[in-house]
């Protein structure tokens, strides 16, 4: 893989190596590679995972054949945990591991926080990114959903339980969430404690409550005084509320070269339609590359 340029590996060393978190990631390898392709990153969303993205991460490096690394982001998964959690200090960890994996121009693909952890890096770092896919979210500050408070209380009342079994944990989470994918989803974050008795959550729920003001906020206000000239792909989900039409003038101002495809959908399009999300991606990657 070609190396990074000079002036980005002089900033990331002085600045990412001292401000990022070193995160956790799997990565998957199509059956046979084509070396110029551009790498992919996709990052999850709020309370997601590497874990959750593990499907369409494999279908994309099958049908793209380029390398594929989900992350977990900080304070998800199997990254570390930090009392900060903002997309500043996001962009900072996104940045070093592009750094420390020595990644040329990768693509950036996020949903929903990662939507938002994506267009920052794409924003404030354009050199080192190849393009941007930002799945039902957009570039402004946003009153977050309630459904995530709700969550995190549900979270809260499980622990306070201190349940042993998932179908325990799954009975409270009920009050909070009548969707069974949902909470399923949310519920992936349970672990079994280190003496096998109770179940616990991976996430830091307390940091995670603290920070959901800060998760409808966007690091940019001005696009005149930056925007990313590269291939961009907003993808929506049309029973969604993220990513409004009066919205998309602003998103042309950050992303000029933006792409948009609606998918029948709610908030959670990739795990909704999986098929219609990963043929919309497929298409404007090859459209980009041709």
């Amino acid at each position: 893989m070609l190396p990074l340029r000079g002036a980005w590996r002089h900033r990331c060393l002085s600045r990412c190596s001292k401000r990022g978190l070193s995160l956790a990631y799997t990565l998957h390898e199509p059956h046979k590679p084509q070396l110029d392709h551009a790498p992919l990153i996709v990052l999850h969303g709020l309370f997601g995972s590497k874990q959750n993205n593990r499907s369409i991460s494999k279908a994309l490096a099958r049908d793209l054949k380029s390398r594929v690394y989900a992350l977990d982001l900080r304070n998800h998964g199997d990254s570390p945990h930090d009392a900060v959690h903002d997309y500043a200090a996001m962009a900072d960890d996104l940045e070093e591991f592009i750094q420390q994996h020595d990644l040329r121009l990768p693509t950036l693909i996020g949903h929903s926080m990662g939507a938002k952890v994506a267009m920052t890096v794409a924003l404030r770092s354009p050199q080192v990114v190849g393009g941007l896919i930002a799945v039902d979210n957009a570039p402004v500050d946003a009153i977050l959903k309630s459904d995530f408070h709700k969550y995190v209380q549900g979270m809260r009342d499980i622990e306070q339980a201190q349940v042993s079994r998932q179908a325990e944990a799954n009975d409270i989470l009920k009050k909070y969430e009548e969707a069974l994918p949902i909470r399923q989803f949310l519920l992936t974050n349970l672990v079994r404690s280190s003496d096998g008795e109770l179940l616990r959550f991976r996430i830091p729920i307390k940091t995670l409550a603290s920070s959901l003001d800060k998760m409808g906020d966007f690091s940019f206000n001005n696009p005149d005084e930056v925007r990313y000239d590269g291939p961009t792909l907003i993808v929506r989900g049309t029973k969604s509320h993220y990513v409004a039409d009066d919205v998309l003038p602003l998103i042309g101002r950050f992303f000029p070269m933006f792409k948009l495809v609606d998918i029948d959908s709610g908030h959670w399009v990739i795990s909704e339609k999986p098929e219609a999300f990963r043929k919309a991606v497929v298409e404007f990657l090859e459209d980009a590359e041709g």
